[in-house]
C-alpha cells in the first residue's frame, strides 16, 4: 500500500512539474493572429504597400494587413511608407505627378480609396491595419489627415474592417475624439499600458524589443484589457516568445512562416 501511495505521489509530482515548464506545444491560438506588414509582399517579391501585396495577404487569410497612409500637396490620401516616393516628397507633390511613376510591378501608385476598394473585394477575414504617418509639415496637418481618413472610411462603410495605428499620440487622440468606437493602437513604445488605458486607446503595438525590456507590460496590458500586438517579427525565436506570452496579434514580413509555426504548435 505504501509503495502504491509513493508511486501515485511521484506520478502527480512529475505531471505538475511538466505542466509548469513553458514550451510552445501548450499554446493553441483560438483565433488568427497574423498581421502582414505592408501586405504579404516578401515571398513573391511584390512591392510593399501595393494592392498586390494586400490581395496576397487576403489570399493567405491573414487576420490583418498593415499599410501606411500619407497625404499629398493636393490633399490626396495615398499609400506609402516613406515620406518620399521615387525621390519626390509626397507632402509637397501632387498626386498627378506621383501617379506618373508606377510601382515596380506596374501597378499605379495607390490612393487610400483604391486600396480599400481592392481590399473589400472577396475578403471575409482580413482587416485593414491603417498606420497614419505623422506630418513633416505640422501637427495640425497630421490631424487633418486623420480626419480625412476617417471620413473616407465612413463613406465606404469600412469602419468595422479597420484598426488605426500611429507613432503620433495626437493622431490617435484625434481619431478617438471623432469616433470613440474606433479601434486604435499606439506604436512608439514610450507609454505604459496604464497611460494607454487612461487615454482611451484600444491597445499597444510596440516593437518586440520594448516588450522584452518591459515584460511586466504584457501582464499589465492584459489586466487593462488592451490589445497586444508586436512588430516587426521575422524570426522563429521571437515568434515563439510572443506566442508563449499569448499576444493577440503579431505583425510580420513573414506571414507564411508565422502561419506554419502556429500550425505546428496546434498539432
Amino acid at each position: 500500500m505504501f509503495r502504491v501511495l509513493v508511486l501515485i505521489f511521484l506520478v502527480c509530482f512529475s505531471a505538475c512539474a511538466i505542466s509548469k515548464q513553458p514550451h510552445m506545444n501548450h499554446f493553441s491560438p483560438a483565433k488568427n493572429i497574423v498581421v502582414a506588414h505592408r501586405g504579404a509582399w516578401k515571398k513573391n517579391n511584390l512591392p510593399e504597400n501595393s494592392i498586390a501585396s494586400l490581395r496576397n495577404a487576403i489570399e493567405l487569410n491573414c487576420a490583418g494587413s498593415e499599410f501606411d497612409v500619407r497625404m499629398t500637396a493636393d490633399d490626396s490620401l495615398v499609400i506609402n511608407h516613406d515620406p518620399n516616393y521615387n525621390h519626390l516628397p509626397i507632402e509637397k507633390s501632387t498626386y498627378a505627378n506621383l501617379a506618373k511613376l508606377p510601382l515596380s510591378n506596374g501597378e499605379k501608385f495607390p490612393t487610400l480609396q483604391q486600396y480599400l476598394q481592392a481590399g473589400m473585394t472577396k475578403n471575409t477575414a482580413t482587416k485593414f491595419v491603417c498606420e497614419i504617418k505623422p506630418s513633416d509639415i505640422s501637427v495640425d496637418r497630421a490631424r487633418i489627415v486623420a480626419t480625412k481618413v476617417l471620413a473616407l472610411v465612413r463613406s465606404m462603410k469600412a469602419e468595422n474592417r479597420i484598426t488605426y495605428i500611429s507613432f503620433d499620440f495626437e493622431i490617435l487622440k484625434q481619431i478617438i475624439a471623432i469616433d470613440p468606437t474606433a479601434i486604435t493602437q499606439y506604436l512608439d513604445g514610450n507609454k505604459s499600458p496604464d497611460e494607454i488605458k487612461a487615454a482611451g486607446i484600444s491597445g499597444i503595438d510596440y516593437h518586440f524589443s520594448v516588450f522584452k525590456a518591459h515584460p511586466d507590460w504584457i501582464a499589465l496590458a492584459k489586466k487593462n484589457n488592451l490589445i497586444l500586438n508586436a512588430w516587426t517579427v521575422n524570426d522563429l525565436e521571437t515568434m515563439n516568445w510572443l506566442l508563449s506570452n499569448q499576444f493577440d496579434f503579431i505583425t510580420t514580413n513573414e506571414p507564411e512562416l508565422l502561419f506554419n509555426r502556429i500550425k505546428q504548435n496546434a498539432n
